[in-house]
C-alpha cells in the first residue's frame, strides 16, 4: 500500500499496530465547498474533479451520491486502477488523470503538499481552479456533493434532508466503527484477540440493522439517504469478498433476508447499479493486499446473485 513520509514514498504496510489491531488514518484535507460570502470553494459546475476508485467502498459511496443525485455534468470523475502495487493507486491508460498526467494518485497529493506525510487515499475531491485537495473524507464529500450542488443537481430528492440530518449523522457513525470499519478491523488483524473482537462487533451489528430492516425499508425509515449507501457499499462487497479474504464468514449477507433484500434493492437501481464494477472489486482485493493474501491469486468465486426479486416495496 505504501504512504508519504515527509514528502518521500515509502513501500509496505507499515508496522503492526498495538495488540494486532488495525488503526485508520485521520483523513488530512477537510476543506468544504460553501456558497458562502467569500469561500474559497465555492459550488460551481465543471470546477470539482472526483478522484475515485470503483473498488474502494470510501469512493464508492461518493460516486453513488453524484449518480443519485445527478452530478455527472458538474462534477468529472477519475478511476484508479483496482490493481493497487508498490506504487499505490495508480491511474490507467483507459482513465488517465486529466489535471496533472500524473501516472500515480500519489502525485496529486504531492502537487497540492510537497511535505505530506500520510496515506493516499480515494475519494479525492479536487478544486482545479485553486489547484488544491478541497477534502478526502468520504463522508464530508457525501455531504459537499448533495447539499453543496443543489442547485445543478438533476435530481432534486436529497439523501440528506434537513429534517433527518441528525439521524442520518446517528445512524453513520452508529455502522461506522463495527461495520464499515468492523471489516478491515478483522481482515487486517495481526493477532487473535483483535481478530475476535472485530467480528463480534461486526455480527452483532449486522443483528441488530437486520432487526430495524425487518420494520422499515431504509436505516432511517422510508427514504433512501446517505447512510443507506454507506451501509451499503460494505454489504455489497461482503460475500464477495470480506466472508473469504477478510475472514468474515460467521455468516453472509445472504443468510439475512432483510439486509440482502435491502441491498438487492438499492442495487437494482440503475443509477446505483450503473456505477457498481464487482470484477473491480474482487480483483482489487485479492490482488492488491498481498499482507493477507500473498499468492494474490483471484478466486472465481462466489456467484452473487444481486438481480433476484426482494420485497422491500412492501414498506413504500
Amino acid at each position: 500500500m505504501g504512504r508519504l513520509v515527509e514528502g518521500k514514498w515509502e513501500t509496505g504496510w507499515g508496522s503492526p499496530s498495538k495488540g494486532g489491531k488495525f488503526e485508520r488514518a485521520t483523513a488530512p484535507f477537510r476543506d468544504q465547498i460553501s456558497s458562502a460570502k467569500d469561500s474559497p470553494h465555492p459550488p460551481e459546475g465543471g470546477r470539482y474533479h472526483l478522484y475515485v476508485s470503483y473498488a474502494c467502498p470510501w469512493a464508492h459511496r461518493t460516486l453513488l451520491t453524484r449518480a443519485l443525485r445527478g452530478l455527472e455534468d458538474t462534477i468529472s470523475v477519475t478511476a484508479v486502477s483496482p490493481l493497487m502495487g508498490e506504487g499505490g493507486w495508480e491511474f490507467s491508460a483507459e482513465d488517465p488523470d486529466p489535471v496533472f498526467g500524473a501516472k500515480y494518485l500519489r502525485e496529486v497529493y504531492l502537487n497540492v503538499s510537497p511535505e505530506m506525510t500520510g496515506r493516499v487515499t480515494v475519494p479525492v475531491l479536487f478544486d482545479k481552479k485553486t489547484r488544491t485537495i478541497v477534502n478526502n473524507e468520504s463522508r464530508e464529500v457525501m455531504r459537499i456533493l448533495d447539499t453543496e450542488f443543489e442547485a445543478f443537481a438533476k435530481n432534486p430528492v436529497s439523501l440528506a434532508p434537513t429534517e433527518l440530518r441528525n439521524r442520518i449523522d446517528e445512524v453513520l457513525t452508529a455502522i461506522y466503527e463495527p461495520i464499515n470499519n468492523g471489516v478491515y478491523r478483522a481482515g487486517f488483524a495481526t493477532k487473535q484477540e483483535a481478530y475476535d473482537k472485530a467480528v463480534l462487533e461486526l455480527f452483532h451489528a449486522l443483528d441488530t440493522w437486520e432487526g430495524v430492516l425487518a420494520k422499515q425499508r431504509f436505516l432511517t425509515g422510508n427514504s433512501l439517504t446517505e447512510c443507506d449507501l454507506a451501509l451499503f457499499t460494505t454489504l455489497l462487497r461482503f460475500d464477495l469478498v470480506y466472508y473469504g479474504h477478510f475472514k468474515c464468514n460467521v455468516r453472509r449477507i445472504a443468510d439475512y433476508p432483510n439486509l440482502y433484500g435491502f441491498l438487492r434493492d438499492i442495487y437494482q437501481r440503475p443509477e446505483v447499479k450503473s456505477v457498481c464494477r464487482l470484477d473491480q472489486i474482487k480483483t482489487h482485493y485479492y490482488w492488491s493486499q498481498d499482507n493477507v493474501n500473498p499468492t494474490r491469486i483471484v478466486p472465481k468465486g462466489p456467484a452473487v446473485d444481486l438481480d433476484s426479486p426482494h420485497d422491500r416495496a412492501r414498506f413504500g
